[in-house]
């Protein structure tokens, strides 16, 4: 059971990277849950119909699940806003739909066989994950982020390449939300496309948001919290939901920019 809490508190948490990834260039993706069942569906393919060892098929699945957050990071780049979000919510609906309607991957009764994920691989993930993303802040990397997330145009008249860099942290959180949908499809042993459906990218979404956006530490400790506090309230039966709802809410009244709202010190560019 601890295992179970451990890795489910891992996956999220990776999901919640996902988004603030892409967040830190003002950027607002809903398309985490589409990623997420890409790279599951890819690695499970890998592994279960073509043989493939369990981490060249989760590296494989994250090298997918990037090159699709390329090609949706352009046309993403023309919209912004709340058009930047419907669209990415389109990408998750079409997902579920996509997978529903291929016979490969078991269609709507699901795909299974997969195995070989432990909690100790999510966990791992989270360490280095979560190192990089310590590194990065200490670099003059974060202050380019930094600069395309306040003002892009600003931002490029002093130089910088704001569409590399808009579309590289699309396919880098991609690629994260991918990885993490293939050790969640390898863990359970059993998929379904209505796995993925638009609440899963809601509830990541809202990891970042009671965490916070402004330091990557924010997003781990809300999926942590809304991963984990479910469980601590299960004694209230039928209003734990009730109960659960009112505790997030109570928390962004009085936290609004998150539970934590430090900024990393960065270096100064030049």
């Amino acid at each position: 059971m601890i295992e179970d809490y451990a890795f489910l508190t891992a996956i999220n948490v990776l999901l919640a990277w996902s988004v603030y990834i892409v967040l830190t260039t003002g950027m607002l993706s809903f398309a985490s849950g589409a990623f997420m069942a890409v790279g599951c569906y890819v690695a499970s393919a890998l592994t279960v119909r073509l043989g493939w060892p369990l981490y060249p098929a989760c590296a494989m699945a994250a090298i997918a699940t990037s090159l699709l957050g390329v090609l949706f990071g352009f046309p993403a780049l023309r919209v912004r806003g709340i058009y930047l979000i419907l669209v990415t919510l389109g990408i998750s609906i079409s997902a579920v739909v996509i997978f529903e309607n291929i016979a490969y991957f078991g269609g709507p009764t699901g795909m299974g066989g997969m195995a070989g994920a432990d909690y100790r691989d999510a966990v791992a993930a989270v360490v280095v994950v979560g190192a990089i993303l310590a590194v990065v802040a200490r670099t003059p990397l974060q202050r380019i982020l930094d600069a395309v997330r306040e003002d892009d145009r600003v931002a490029a008249s002093l130089g910088i390449n704001v569409v590399f860099v808009k579309v590289a942290t699309f396919a880098v959180g991609a690629a994260l939300a991918g990885f993490a949908g293939a050790l969640y499809g390898h863990y359970l042993g059993f998929i379904r496309p209505d796995t993925f459906k638009v609440d899963l990218a809601l509830f990541t979404v809202l990891y970042v948001i009671l965490g916070g956006t402004n330091n990557f530490w924010g997003p781990a400790l809300g999926a942590a919290v809304m991963t984990l506090l479910p469980e601590y309230v299960q004694f209230l039966h039928d209003w734990r939901p009730t109960v659960f709802s009112a505790v997030i809410i109570l928390i962004l009244l009085v936290r609004h920019e998150g539970l934590l709202t430090f900024r990393t010190t960065t270096q100064r560019l030049g």
